[in-house]
């Protein structure tokens, strides 16, 4: 207990970290999947190319990897970011080609003659999906989406690994100062476990509210 109460602003300090890290970057990821999902359904041919090649190479390509592309490779273009938003950059598109996905599942699950019956009434493409599709497809896909956002705020560890301030990072002082590993990566899963709790609880109000009865 003594590595916690000693360490308190420390911890707390990595723990807020991983919070607004995890915000930022859900809502990045949120943003992008929609919209990559919106592409990969449009009548326009090279909007589809373009989700389909979004989500299948972010898909396709390893994390740490995504991430020593972003931090490395954006400042050679004249791109110089705080490795903060360099890190919220990697995890939300990293993780909008998984909400693409799981947003295009609950598309297909809308009756296509919803969309008919809108474009039969003269609506576009744009006011089919954002006032008919998707408000319907959003009740089958609370569930998936509160499970990939669970994933990302794990997947957040991995910005530690590039000076960015996050909980896992905070084992090297810890470290450095003496205290138990064993009861430092304790309060560290404590403190992941908090988020990962909190993301679920909030889905679990969202799927009782609006999801589609089992």
């Amino acid at each position: 207990m003594d590595v916690l109460t000693q360490n308190f602003s420390l911890y707390g300090k990595g723990f807020l970290g991983t919070v607004l890290l995890t915000v930022y970057a859900s809502l990045l990821a949120l943003a992008l999947g929609i919209l990559m999902a919106a592409f990969r359904v449009a009548p326009v041919a090279s909007l589809r190319a373009f989700g389909t090649v979004w989500v299948t190479v972010l898909r396709n390509t390893p994390l740490t990897l995504l991430f020593f592309a972003v931090m490395l490779g954006l400042p050679r273009f004249g791109l110089v970011l705080p490795f903060t938003v360099f890190a919220v950059l990697a995890l939300g598109c990293y993780t909008s080609a998984f909400i693409c996905e799981a947003v295009r599942a609950g598309i297909n699950t809308v009756p296509v003659g919803q969309g008919e019956a809108a474009r039969s009434l003269g609506m576009t493409f744009d006011q089919t999906l954002g006032a008919v599709v998707l408000p319907q497809a959003f009740r089958s896909v609370i569930p998936p989406i509160g499970s990939t956002l669970i994933a990302l705020a794990k997947n957040s560890a991995i910005a530690g690994s590039f000076s960015v301030t996050e909980l896992l990072g905070t084992y090297k002082p810890l470290n450095e100062m003496g205290y138990s590993i064993i009861w430092s990566f304790v309060w560290i899963a404590v403190g992941y476990l908090i988020v990962t709790l909190a993301i679920s609880a909030i889905f679990s109000l969202l799927e009782r509210r609006w999801g589609v009865p089992r």
